[in-house]
């Protein structure tokens, strides 16, 4: 797993375990590993997890599952967050993953369009958006929807690729240079692990963003919408659990989320000079007041 620890998100998964009647240490014993948004550690990570002899594996993260399953074809993969599974080749289908991978789907690449729909309708005069994409991670879906829904909203976009917690800085300057009215962030391992550096930056470059989960607007991000992580990882320990039992991974069929969430920060719109229309305050599912 990417998340810390001490994350909400942790605790969910281990609430999960717990639900389904495993008591840590006693029933299970979980082995850590976390490559903190650098991909190249991946590969390396897998492998350890792999000689360790582990009965499944759980992952979150698109980057972090492919790795995986390049290094096992025989250990159960149980992935708690994964955008478009089938697009990025992980499985053949939702109903009928197959192999030894099975989990959970996280509909971002489903809700990229919207989130750019709501984007404009919070700011209605935004016509050129910066997109923080990272290239190593493909969603070419993801994308490819962005670009269509643009032009019916009046909308230019303008990408920067950011590989690097290094280059983010070097983006953002960029995203000036070019006058961006916003920023649409593309989701990432990296930037979910450095949500803090990236909210900071668009704090001081006074640039709106949409993001694609709430943690970002629990850290001051102006809006998210997307779906609940800790109710993803809550359910993914079901997966673990029917696998501990018996259950063939690839006989499971893959689950997507069952809530959304749209937060918006009022402090942060304070902040940055905006007025958040009633219309999409109505709409929110949590305001941070």
């Amino acid at each position: 797993m990417g998340f810390p620890r001490e994350s909400n998100e942790v605790q969910q998964f281990r609430q999960g375990l717990r639900d389904a009647g495993y008591t840590e240490e006693r029933d299970v014993v979980i082995e850590w590993r976390s490559a903190n948004g650098d991909y190249a550690r991946l590969p390396g990570l897998a492998a350890e997890l792999v000689q360790r002899k582990v009965d499944v594996i759980v992952v979150d993260s698109t980057p972090g599952t492919q790795a995986v399953k390049r290094a096992t074809s025989t250990i159960p993969i149980v992935m708690t967050s994964v955008a478009d599974p089938v697009g990025s080749g992980l499985v053949a289908s939702l109903a009928h993953p197959g192999a030894n991978l099975t989990g959970l789907s996280n509909m971002l690449t489903e809700l990229s369009a919207r989130r750019l729909q709501l984007l404009k309708k919070t700011i209605p005069r935004v016509t050129r958006v910066a997109v923080l994409w990272n290239p190593d991670t493909r969603y070419p879906k993801m994308i490819e929807d962005l670009k269509a829904a643009a032009p019916s909203l009046s909308i230019d976009l303008n990408f920067v690729s950011v590989r690097t917690l290094e280059e983010l800085g070097p983006a953002f300057s960029a995203f000036s240079r070019a006058h961006a009215q916003a920023l649409y962030l593309v989701p990432d391992a990296l930037f979910f692990s450095h949500r803090m550096t990236i909210v900071q930056l668009a704090s001081k470059g006074k640039l709106p963003a949409i993001y694609y989960q709430r943690n970002f607007s629990d850290e001051s991000g102006l809006m998210s919408y997307g779906p609940n992580l800790g109710d993803l990882m809550r359910r993914s320990a079901a997966y673990v659990d029917k696998i501990l039992k018996g259950a063939k991974p690839g006989d499971l069929p893959i689950e997507q989320p069952t809530k959304l969430e749209f937060v918006v920060n009022l402090r942060t719109a304070r902040a940055l000079g905006l007025t958040i229309p009633e219309s999409v305050l109505l709409e929110a599912d949590e305001v941070i007041r």
